[in-house]
């Protein structure tokens, strides 16, 4: 049975790392004490939706959570340190720290460690999320408790809908642009600035340039469309949000 574990202080756990070629460790007062702290825990690194959904997307919308008063997000999986230092490098994800339950005590702990032995995997942990303030949990996002690797509640845009609503971005935004264009340099710059995120294709990379001309019907970048409307570069960029 999953718990919630609401209004409770976070387990005490001293995890280890292996940090720049020595073990070292955090425990849980030195992650949680005096701050603001979002957790999102999966059952395992270099998995799919861990790897394609999850992680990046929490990533991606960093920026934002810490503008809305998060100190610090971890990435948390029954890992041992080496998988989880392998996976932070492969995913590039400078945002987040990632800590190793290696033992599965945290886990445990919470009430999320559940049997995957099925799959081969032992014991892991389940999909969830949470919010926890001075080491106090004030929200968890627990995935339902059904057959298979559920993914509708723990995922980053739900954690920041729940600490600011207003903050939460609804326009889908795509840019075309090149590497040493400096007007895309500077509407992404602005995207940035206004706390937007959005996608990036490469012109000659991603798409290639016959396609691009046939879906902005022009010659020149950065071409932005924000919810499929074509806006322009990146002075009509600037216009559209003065």
């Amino acid at each position: 049975m999953l718990e919630n574990k609401e209004q409770q202080k976070v387990p005490n756990v001293t995890f280890t790392l292996r940090a720049n070629d020595e073990w070292t460790t955090r425990t849980s007062d030195e992650i949680f004490n005096n701050k603001t702290v979002v957790v999102f825990s999966l059952p395992g690194a270099f998995t799919p939706t861990c790897s394609s959904s999850h992680l990046p997307r929490y990533n991606e919308l960093a920026p934002t959570l810490f503008k809305n008063g998060v100190d610090e997000i971890i990435c948390m999986s029954v890992n041992d340190t080496f998988v989880m230092n392998a996976w932070a490098q492969d995913q590039d994800a400078d945002n987040i720290s990632f800590i190793p339950d290696g033992n599965g005590e945290f886990t445990d702990a919470m009430g999320m460690l559940v049997d995957k032995a099925d799959i081969g995997f032992g014991k892991r942990s389940w999909r969830y999320a949470m919010l926890v303030k001075n080491g106090i949990i004030e929200k968890m996002f627990i995935e339902p408790d059904v057959p298979g690797d559920p993914f509708e509640v723990s995922d980053a845009d739900t954690m920041l809908n729940h600490i600011n609503p207003s903050a939460c971005q609804t326009s889908a935004i795509t840019v075309f642009s090149k590497p040493t264009c400096p007007y895309c340099k500077k509407a992404k710059a602005l995207l940035t600035e206004k706390g937007l995120t959005f996608e990036e294709l490469e012109v000659g990379k991603d798409v290639n340039l016959t396609m691009f001309k046939a879906l902005t019907n022009a010659d020149t970048v950065p071409q932005v469309f924000i919810d499929g409307k074509h806006i322009g570069g990146s002075e009509a960029l600037a216009a559209h949000f003065s």
